[in-house]
């Protein structure tokens, strides 16, 4: 998935709370977890947003663009990464905030998805955001056109894009997965767990091309 069109900032500074430990360094499939998130966006200019050492580390040995922070809020997270983005990638149509621990998100779905918005004509207008393929719930990934970038810069302490999908319906593109565990995170070890034995299952990487 090359695209030179769209940025992508990886979600990585949660306290992972739920799961009692860093979450995003648990092994899943011999690596650790947010290495699914690398290779779903590999291709994608993007930068990953923490405030985890260890995180930086592994960013650092696997040549991922790494922004490390110390702010608390998930609006931080937010502004800091789409700004460390532009810094990098100027001037994208749009930019996807993608979390760290949906281990079954493929890099299919997500290029299907890019691939989508960059066909929309008034796509820097515009939000995509990846829903249930049976439900059409919508969940995470977003990708947010880049007239909502000044927004997202400004959000209120405390909050995430969310708030600006909830201002903006009418510009929404929901978006359905190849699969609905496509939209799992891994909040506990037993989450994991079932999505680890999901990833091994035959059907599912036939169905993905894991």
């Amino acid at each position: 998935m090359e695209n030179n069109m769209v940025g992508c900032v990886i979600m990585a500074s949660g306290l992972a709370k739920r799961f009692g430990s860093n979450k995003l360094l648990a092994d899943f499939d011999g690596a650790p977890l947010l290495c699914r998130a690398f290779a779903a966006t590999e291709g994608l200019h993007r930068i990953v947003v923490t405030r985890s050492a260890e995180i930086k580390a592994l960013c650092e040995e696997r040549g991922v663009p790494i922004l490390h922070h110390a702010l608390p809020f998930r609006s931080d997270t937010v502004r800091l990464g789409l700004q460390a983005l532009l810094n990098r990638f100027p001037a994208p149509d749009g930019c996807v905030f993608l979390p760290g621990d949906q281990p079954l998100l493929t890099k299919g779905t997500l290029a299907a998805m890019v691939t989508a918005f960059c066909a929309e004509h008034e796509r820097q207008s515009r939000i995509f955001r990846l829903c249930d393929p049976q439900t059409g719930t919508p969940g995470s990934p977003v990708l947010f056109g880049a007239d909502f970038f000044a927004e997202l810069q400004a959000l209120p302490e405390g909050k995430g894009g969310g708030v600006v999908v909830k201002r903006h319906p009418e510009q929404i593109t929901l978006f359905p997965a190849r699969h609905p565990a496509e939209l799992l995170d891994a909040d506990t070890p037993a989450m994991l767990s079932e999505l680890e034995k999901l990833l091994l299952n035959g059907e599912w990487r036939m169905e993905n091309g894991e």
